[in-house]
């Protein structure tokens, strides 16, 4: 993992990051599948979720965040490295997780720009990191996916677990306290609060045990994405691209779509 690759930007990429940019939000719709626990069925499940980024870069530090990452030397986002693939986080111990594997990693994110008036869908596996070495069969794959050159082209096997905490540390203190929560989802009855398990709780330490235990980061690896754009509607523009890979080289279809 000595240079990371020379490949093309995906020809989508750019103007999905460009919409994201001029929106205020940047929540999304997750959707993964389960299985329903007595018929076995294939069940939906969506959540909304908050892009953080497009790995290795973190899309905002919280304020408080840069201090906190030069205190402790971690450091920040390797310079020069950039990828089409979207990042969001999670805590373990939430359904979407077990969800990753029942539907094989396999995805599908969709994000409604108000501004612009274009919604992005975008499908494909997923890669979660944290928690050591949980995750590390994934890493070539995610690593294939980064590319550019410069001070961050020395990006190394030691370097994930300082991205999980640069993503770690892009939460505010407040936010950061919800990996010390009682387990989600769980009954209250069965599940009180503990002196480490409580509600309210703010973390400043970006290596606090409990939290860190519990934090995964979640790279999606694109392999299909639509664009919907309904600012000149009843004119709208649909397009989909598909990614074609043969051996070590890669490249993306593009089909325009009645809407």
């Amino acid at each position: 993992m000595s240079q990371a690759a020379t490949k093309a930007t995906a020809p989508w990429s750019p103007l999905l990051k460009s919409h994201l940019t001029s929106s205020k939000s940047k929540s999304f719709t997750l959707s993964t599948v389960t299985h329903h626990p007595t018929s076995g069925l294939p069940v939906p499940r969506s959540r909304t979720c908050e892009l953080r980024g497009f790995f290795p870069a973190v899309l905002s530090l919280h304020p408080s965040a840069a201090e906190a990452l030069d205190a402790q030397g971690i450091g920040r986002t390797p310079q020069g490295l950039e990828s089409d693939m979207p990042v969001f986080t999670t805590d373990i111990r939430m359904a979407k997780v077990g969800e990753l594997g029942v539907s094989g990693g396999q995805v599908e994110g969709v994000f409604w720009v108000e501004e612009v008036q274009v919604q992005w869908r975008v499908r494909g596996g997923t890669v979660v990191l944290g928690g050591g070495e949980e995750g590390k069969e994934g890493r070539e794959g995610v690593w294939e996916g980064i590319r550019g050159t410069g001070e961050g082209a020395g990006f190394a096997q030691g370097d994930w677990e300082r991205m999980v905490t640069t993503y770690f540390a892009s939460h505010s203190p407040v936010m950061r306290g919800t990996f010390r929560n009682p387990p989600p989802g769980q009954p209250r009855s069965k599940h009180p609060e503990t002196s480490e398990l409580k509600m309210g709780q703010k973390v400043e330490d970006l290596k606090d045990p409990v939290a860190r235990r519990n934090f995964r980061v979640v790279v999606i690896k694109p392999e299909e994405v639509e664009m919907l754009d309904l600012s000149k509607a009843p004119d709208a523009v649909r397009k989909r691209w598909t990614v074609v890979r043969d051996g070590v080289t890669e490249k993306w279809e593009e089909v325009e779509l009645w809407p």
